[in-house]
């Protein structure tokens, strides 16, 4: 392992051929390599072309709505007594998240193709809604899979995406959540190899993917160091972003990947225990594999099966972990931790009540730890919190752990009156 130093990791990672470190690669059926591969050439031919930037920018700025804003969480960072803590606010994008950035660059990359469909897997919704969006923006067809115990819990925005014109497909193999979701796409995919383009919803899968999403989600982390360079005048200290797949995160981070002095730290969902099905961190709990396209960390049993994962929120209920950051956190740049389910509604709670802001389920995952970290530190330490989506999208499932917390106080009340 080399010194971070001596790494210039940004343009490892945007002029790679596939590969990071030992991760990455292109492992997939035949009848769609021609189109892996025209997507490649076509990606690559466009990233430094100023004429696709200025459109892509262009649509950043009048449809996404972009920059967000870098929000200090005053009232929170003086109640922990410790480091001081700002909040990017990706859920003030069109459609609430982050996933707005890469599916916009997709699109744009897709006409370029002269595609007319484009396939979609979505776990929380978020990346489905904003997938529905762009389609409609730009007249595509729009088919978004996903896992039915998905598409039950997060029915606000199965709404949007079929008032969006999109075909929402719930998929009932498996465990029914978002990895069931990618193998559906993939399916059809292989189905209709000509006229669609799968636009996948992280960073992860076969080549050009885990490259592509990163590139265009960079502007996250471009806006970040802008921004605090603008209020504070210097660099984070700390850098957090929830891990699902790892789109959010990388959009975070490759804008500090150089910057020897910032820690960048990825929190996965740690669910209800560590057990194998109760939890999705597969860098801590995963093993080396090739699943869905693709060499990394994923979520395994000990015969080699993907085994199934559970979280709180449905964007993080993953078996796999982006190639890029399975090489990030072999080097040591990138730290990982994990979130329990119970800590991350308390942490939705808490910032609802302290700063006005209910955060998405897997944004706040990274909460958690930051709340848990801050207190620790200096007062002239900053910490900054990628907000990658807004939390209207989990009301039901909040709804039902927030009234039950009710519910039983209300109890518990009443039968002390007694």
């Amino acid at each position: 392992m080399q010194p971070i130093s001596s790494i210039d990791y940004k343009t490892l990672i945007l002029e790679t051929n596939g590969y990071f470190g030992e991760y990455g690669g292109m492992f997939i059926p035949e009848v769609i390599r021609p189109n892996m591969e025209a997507l490649t050439a076509t990606f690559f031919a466009c990233k430094d072309d100023p004429d696709f930037i200025a459109e892509l920018k262009q649509a950043y700025k009048e449809f996404s709505g972009r920059p967000t804003p870098l929000t200090p969480l005053t009232t929170l960072s003086e109640q922990l007594g410790g480091a001081q803590i700002y909040l990017k606010r990706e859920g003030l994008n069109h459609t609430g998240a982050h996933k707005i950035n890469h599916c916009i660059g997709q699109v744009l990359l897709a006409k370029r193709q002269g595609k007319k469909r484009i396939i979609a897997e979505t776990g929380a919704g978020q990346h489905g809604y904003a997938t529905a969006a762009v389609c409609a923006r730009y007249n595509m067809e729009c088919v978004v899979y996903m896992g039915k115990k998905d598409y039950d819990r997060q029915r606000p925005n199965v709404f949007w995406m079929e008032t969006l014109g999109a075909k929402v497909i719930p998929v009932m193999d498996g465990s029914q959540t978002l990895n069931d979701a990618v193998i559906a796409a993939f399916k059809d995919l292989i189905a209709h190899p000509e006229d669609s383009h799968y636009l996948l919803g992280s960073a992860v899968g076969p080549h050009p993917f885990p490259v592509l999403n990163t590139y265009f989600q960079k502007i996250v982390g471009e806006e970040i160091k802008e921004e605090m360079q603008q209020q504070l005048g210097r660099l984070p200290d700390i850098c957090v972003a929830c891990v699902g797949g790892g789109s959010n995160a990388m959009g975070m981070f490759f804008e500090f990947l150089n910057e020897e002095a910032v820690t960048l730290v990825g929190v996965e969902a740690g669910g209800r225990s560590s057990k194998v099905g109760e939890h999705a961190a597969k860098v801590n709990y995963g093993k080396k594999g090739i699943f869905e396209g693709y060499y990394s960390y994923f979520l395994q049993d000990d015969d080699g099966n993907i085994s199934n994962t559970h979280s709180v929120s449905a964007g993080l209920d993953y078996c796999g972990v982006s190639p890029i950051l399975a090489y990030l956190y072999d080097q040591k740049r990138v730290q990982f931790a994990n979130a329990t389910d119970v800590d991350t509604l308390a942490a939705v709670k808490q910032l609802a009540q302290n700063e006005g802001i209910i955060l998405a389920l897997e944004s706040a995952h990274g909460l958690s730890y930051v709340l848990e970290q801050a207190p620790q530190l200096s007062k002239d330490k900053i910490i900054v919190l990628n907000g990658s989506g807004r939390g209207e999208k989990d009301l039901f499932i909040t709804m039902k752990h927030f009234q039950a917390d009710s519910l039983k106080i209300f109890m518990e009340n009443q039968l002390k009156s007694l």
